[in-house]
């Protein structure tokens, strides 16, 4: 690998090489589309940055982002880099108990909101009567109301100066502020650009949320490496989105599996989709990848990692990848599988994360003695070094001493041709110590599965300690804005007191 650089000299680099190249295609939701070269942005970056420092931005300093993607993302991010700012994505439909979190503990300068959600926003920050709130108008494309006439006097930035703060997705409980350095994204960049092939010519399909780290970490900042381009979409659309890869001659994307099912479930094949590059994490089924291989022209690719981990720590080779696996080892990374657990190998701040906001105990716990990053998830690895999901730890129960795995409970369940996906979670048991639970949802709402039906295919497939004890149809499981279960939120569920439910308990 090459030596540390900043994700702004990289930028500044990308500015000098290919600056005539088109780096940014954004489609309004009127579908009209707006298109940025790299010099042109470089210029918008410039008057975003005087904004900024007129907000009182200064090196050093915080930027609130609760916006979804548009191009004031982009170069808000970009500007604020380069003034050695840091940013602060949050979700732009997160409620005020969320947005109020985020401000109290990061304590931006200026924060940016949609003008349709200014009155939640402005309540969020009802708390921080210093920070300079911004209402943008997400639906144009205009940069105009970030612009400013300071003067711009780019500083120098080290390599482990922070540039963003983001936070963990909530699927376990009150989200960590991960911290992420100039020389995590320059590093991210280069991985993700070299393990796609990425050239010049491609472009990049973003439909995931800007504000989390996979449109940031693997389309973006791979990109951003390359001087290639991104085609970015106001939000994902399952119905839309083969027709918006053909109709920007997108080559690359990246999904994670439950958009991907909505996209089966909502689509159809369209006529000059050619994607020779699709990211995607967590399993889907055989039947589905075939299809979804046909439908994009390419042979997706499955990987996987972390906010922590910066670049997806395993890929699918392109060569033959195999659905299942979460990948191998991604060159320039450190990977093991100790007890177990999947490990990660890095230097903080370079090619790991930083470390935990105003947080040193849990940074400290979440690494081992020697210093390898304890990611909480299970694997199994074969002899050509593919890695397969094993679950998390939490996602081991103790039934009555055996140790029962979540994520072969949920396997079965999901084999079920009536059932289009499940998630188990466990629950306190009086004799058992604690036993599995399972939510279902149907392929087919309107004819779902019987409790007893379901009952029957796992007695068939699962020893007794691994069979569910309940199930409860949904119409959907919660998940967080990229498609990851919130299981804490199942847990409650099969915690309370029994009431009425849309299924039947065993």
């Amino acid at each position: 690998m090459a030596d540390p650089v900043t994700f702004t000299s990289v930028w500044e680099r990308a500015v000098e090489r290919a600056g005539d190249a088109v780096f940014l295609v954004f489609e309004r939701p009127d579908g009209a589309v707006a298109t940025w070269t790299y010099q042109q942005f470089d210029a918008v970056v410039t008057h975003v940055a005087a904004g900024l420092i007129q907000r009182g931005v200064a090196p050093g300093d915080s930027v609130h982002l609760a916006l979804t993607n548009t191009p004031a993302f982009v170069a808000l991010w970009l500007a604020a880099n380069r003034l050695g700012a840091w940013i602060v994505p949050s979700d732009p439909l997160g409620k005020v108990p969320e947005l109020a979190d985020h401000i109290e503990r990061t304590r931006p300068k200026a924060g940016f909101c949609s003008i349709d959600r200014s009155e939640v926003y402005r309540r969020a920050a009802a708390a921080s009567p210093g920070l300079a709130i911004t209402e943008v108008d997400e639906t144009t494309g205009n940069l105009d109301a970030l612009a400013g006439s300071a003067r711009v006097d780019w500083p120098a930035v080290d390599l482990r100066d922070r540039a963003a703060v983001m936070f963990t997705s909530g699927t376990t409980g009150r989200p960590k502020g991960v911290e992420i350095t100039q020389a995590n994204y320059a590093f991210c960049g280069q991985v993700m650009a070299e393990r796609a092939d990425l050239t010049p010519d491609d472009r990049q399909l973003v439909v995931l949320p800007m504000f989390h780290a996979n449109a940031q970490y693997y389309s973006f900042a791979s990109a951003i490496w390359t001087g290639a381009s991104a085609a970015l979409m106001p939000a994902f659309s399952a119905s839309g989105f083969v027709a918006q890869a053909a109709r920007h001659q997108a080559t690359c994307a990246s999904l994670f599996a439950a958009p991907m099912r909505m996209i089966l479930a909502r689509s159809a094949p369209v006529g000059g989709l050619g994607l020779r590059h699709c990211w995607y994490a967590q399993n889907i089924a055989d039947d589905q990848y075939e299809t979804l291989a046909r439908w994009f022209g390419c042979r997706p690719r499955q990987l996987y990692g972390m906010t922590e981990t910066i670049p997806a720590v395993l890929t699918e080779p392109a060569d033959n990848p195999v659905p299942s696996s979460m990948g191998q080892v991604t060159p320039g990374c450190q990977v093991m599988v100790r007890d177990g657990e999947v490990l990660v190998g890095g230097d903080p701040g370079t090619t790991l994360f930083a470390g935990y906001l105003d947080d040193a105990d849990t940074t400290a716990a979440s690494f081992t003695p020697d210093g390898w990053f304890r990611t909480g998830d299970r694997a199994a690895v074969d002899a050509d070094g593919r890695h397969y999901f094993d679950g998390r730890h939490s996602d081991v129960l103790k039934v009555a001493g055996e140790n029962v795995s979540i994520v072969e409970v949920e396997s079965v369940l999901a084999s079920h041709p009536a059932v289009l996906e499940a998630a188990v979670v466990g629950t306190p048991d009086p004799v058992r110590d604690e036993v599995p639970v399972a939510f279902v949802v149907p392929a087919d709402p309107a004819s779902p599965p019987a409790a007893d039906e379901l009952s029957s295919w796992c007695l068939e497939r699962l020893a007794k300690a691994k069979q569910p004890r309940s199930f409860t149809l949904m119409d959907e499981l919660p998940r967080t804005s990229v498609g990851k279960i919130r299981k804490f939120l199942l847990r409650q569920q099969a915690e309370a007191p029994q009431k009425e439910k849309q299924g039947v308990t065993k």
